[in-house]
């Protein structure tokens, strides 16, 4: 029999997993308060995206009021207790063509946008860099292929996991509050939203974003980018992105991979292009700074021949 410590402590183990998975689930589109619509994003694929969004919303609105409307009106003035008798006529052609034909323009004036903006969601060709991501149980791997027509080999290797304040506060029994997880120079409370280590990319450059895994399945989301890929092992799906304005922009894993499935936010650090171009170059030196550190180490120093 199940003693009552144990039970306490499995119920306070449901308890904050259920409360990682809310706080993820919000995560994932980084609301703000009294948010009600999409975000309209800082790429064109993301605004391009809430403008048909709101294209659609205002098509339903119009049909709702005329739909509610005459049949508010029909319950008003045709009620039986004014006198109201039915009609005898079974049908209308005119009003049959006209329900029918009007609602296939309201669909194809949809649909082709719709499908232009679906094709461009994944026409990656002339993309200026490219990043390899790759989804763990439960961090991302993300590795610099190419850059300006050229390709990246000396940037290491960046693994984006959660944050380690957040990581010990989402912990049973560490009695850290998750309240106190607050970025001390923004003071934004980013409980289960901060990595180690962002991804890094320029402003204004179209990225290219190869999407795999390499255990389950995972998914790449970062909402103000119009970005959201499957990440399946064995298979390379892409994604693009030009972001207009530098800054911070987070994301999650929209695929439950497992049991720290809320521990995989995505950050993205979007830099002035000059700002990039300094940082990789950093980059660049730091590993072969590293690289000629580690020969020097294993490599034995050559006899100094004696003289006479």
């Amino acid at each position: 029999m199940m003693s009552s410590s144990n039970c306490k402590r499995r119920i306070t183990g449901a308890v904050a997993a259920l409360g990682a998975t809310l706080v993820s689930m919000a995560a994932a589109a980084n609301p703000v308060p009294w948010q009600m619509n999409l975000p309209k994003g800082v790429t064109p694929i993301s605004r391009q995206t809430w403008d048909l969004h709101m294209a659609a919303l205002w098509v339903c609105v119009a049909l709702g009021i005329i739909v509610f409307g005459a049949m508010f009106v029909a319950i008003v003035r045709f009620r039986k207790s004014k006198g109201a008798v039915a009609e005898t006529w079974s049908h209308n052609t005119w009003l049959e063509l006209g329900w029918t034909i009007v609602p296939v323009l309201i669909l194809i004036g949809l649909a082709a946008p719709a499908t232009i903006l679906t094709r461009e969601m994944y026409n990656a060709t002339g993309a200026q860099m490219t990043v390899k991501v790759t989804g763990y149980q439960w961090l991302w791997r993300y590795d610099y292929i190419s850059y300006d027509g050229k390709p990246v080999t000396k940037v290491p290797t960046i693994y984006s996991r959660l944050a380690w304040d957040s990581n010990t506060a989402r912990q049973l029994d560490s009695g850290v509050s998750p309240w106190s997880v607050v970025d001390k120079e923004t003071g934004f409370h980013d409980y289960l939203l901060d990595v180690t280590h962002p991804l890094v990319i320029p402003a204004g450059v179209k990225v290219r974003f190869l999407i795999t895994a390499d255990d389950v399945i995972h998914g790449w989301w970062v909402p103000d980018f119009a970005a959201k890929r499957d990440a399946i092992p064995g298979i390379m799906n892409d994604a693009w992105a030009r972001v207009d304005k530098p800054g911070i922009y987070r994301g999650q894993c929209y695929v439950l991979c497992g049991q720290d499935h809320s521990a995989m936010p995505i950050v993205v650090k979007v830099l002035p292009q000059d700002q990039f171009n300094a940082w990789l170059a950093e980059q660049e030196n730091a590993a072969t700074l590293d690289k000629a550190a580690r020969t020097a180490e294993v490599t034995p120093p050559k006899p100094v021949p004696a003289k006479g």
